[in-house]
């Protein structure tokens, strides 16, 4: 990695804005998933469903989008990281196939059986991150500038591709369910793709691309994410109003103001569209350098969990899920009558807590693991010789 790739002066790449950010969005993906475990109405339908939802439930909805879009922009820029700190184009290659393999064995393995039960795969969050590391070993022997291209690219272009459908491509079908259509998984297997490859490659080519402005000094940094972002928000605000490109699903007037306030907001995440990850990112862009001014106790907690992100995502699956369990056995309900309910998508009324059950769950749930996850990130602070470490 050279000078020439970016915006120099360079800094320590242990930059601890963007652990305070990887660290928020991975609270929020927390309250996401403490609503679909607690809220029976994540059994009931979408929360994104203007027939059905209440702006309070959409909302809590639409706040944790900004999470998956995030996370896969610094995996990317952490790709870049890694690299800057004096690897070979050999071994930085190396390592991001093997950790992006890593990723998606562990989707497969750890994360789908929470979603899907047993024997029924679901790719999601770490199958899409862990494509796009695939994608970058090989994207990674160009420039810097070059992969930034490649990954704005792909997420302002492949929407154009939203015509192309797998049943049109013959044996190529089932390729094209991995990259860009949401829907069951191929070649028989049980389960579903969620997070179809392709955008999430460019959302990942983009942080890597990304990688030396974010560790330029902030005075220099600073200035430009918040050009960016706001240029972000404003190409969002004319493509979404126009209704020209970006989004398959367009907005509509609804019965009250609010109402349509949301579905103008209600942009595509499965595959996520231009539209929705210019929001998005627009909004990271504009974030980080607010984090970069955080100082106090809530900067500390937002780095360590920035800094344990495998950790947290798999355990507050895992604690969620058994705390969710325990709460039905304590209502009456036995594990068939939970599989009966996940099936029907009809629960009982009093089954769960709500969603202020679910914001309590949430809380509690960060709160118990943020000794966990501060004592991992001192170990990953004193034991940089475990190779590892590195792949959690």
């Amino acid at each position: 990695m050279s000078a020439a790739d970016g915006w120099a002066p360079q800094r320590d790449p242990r930059l601890p804005e963007i652990d305070r950010l990887r660290g928020l969005v991975m609270i929020l993906m927390a309250l996401d998933h403490m609503r679909d475990f607690f809220d029976a109405d994540a059994l009931r339908f979408s929360p994104t469903d203007l027939d059905r939802t209440y702006p309070f439930l959409f909302l809590t909805r639409f706040v944790t989008h900004f999470c998956a879009p995030t996370f896969a922009l610094l995996a990317g820029a952490g790709a870049w990281f890694y690299g800057a700190r004096g690897r070979s184009p050999g071994t930085l290659s190396l390592f991001l196939a093997t950790r992006g393999l890593w990723l998606i064995l562990l989707d497969v393995v750890a994360i789908s059986p929470v979603w899907g039960g047993p024997g029924h795969v679901e790719l999601g969050t770490l199958w899409a991150i862990g494509c796009g590391l695939v994608s970058l070993s090989l994207l990674s022997r160009l420039p810097a500038r070059a992969v930034l291209v490649v990954g704005a690219a792909i997420i302002l272009g492949h929407d154009l591709l939203d015509g192309v459908r797998s049943a049109d491509l013959g044996v190529f079908g089932p390729l094209w369910r991995l990259l860009h259509e949401k829907g069951p998984l191929p070649f028989g297997i049980a389960g579903d793709v969620l997070y179809p490859a392709l955008p999430w490659i460019g959302v990942v080519a983009l942080g890597f691309g990304l990688g030396p402005l974010l560790q330029a000094d902030p005075a220099r940094r600073d200035p430009i994410l918040r050009r960016v972002g706001l240029a972000a928000l404003a190409a969002f605000l004319l493509l979404r109003a126009t209704q020209i490109y970006g989004d398959p699903h367009p907005w509509a007037t609804q019965r009250d103001g609010l109402l349509t306030l949301l579905s103008f907001l209600n942009v595509t995440k499965y595959p996520p569209s231009a539209l929705y990850l210019l929001l998005t990112l627009g909004v990271a862009a504009l974030a980080l350098p607010a984090l970069e001014r955080l100082r106090g106790a809530a900067a500390r907690v937002l780095a360590v969990f920035g800094r344990t992100p495998l950790l947290f995502y798999v355990s507050h699956l895992y604690l969620g899920v058994a705390a969710a369990l325990a709460l039905a056995a304590a209502q009456g309900y036995s594990f068939a009558d939970i599989s009966v309910f996940l099936r029907s998508q009809q629960p009982p009324a009093d089954f769960g807590v709500g969603l202020a059950g679910a914001y309590a769950a949430w809380v509690a749930a960060v709160a118990a693991l943020y000794p966990v996850c501060r004592w991992f990130a001192g170990v990953k602070r004193r034991r940089p010789d475990l190779w590892w470490l590195s792949y959690l």
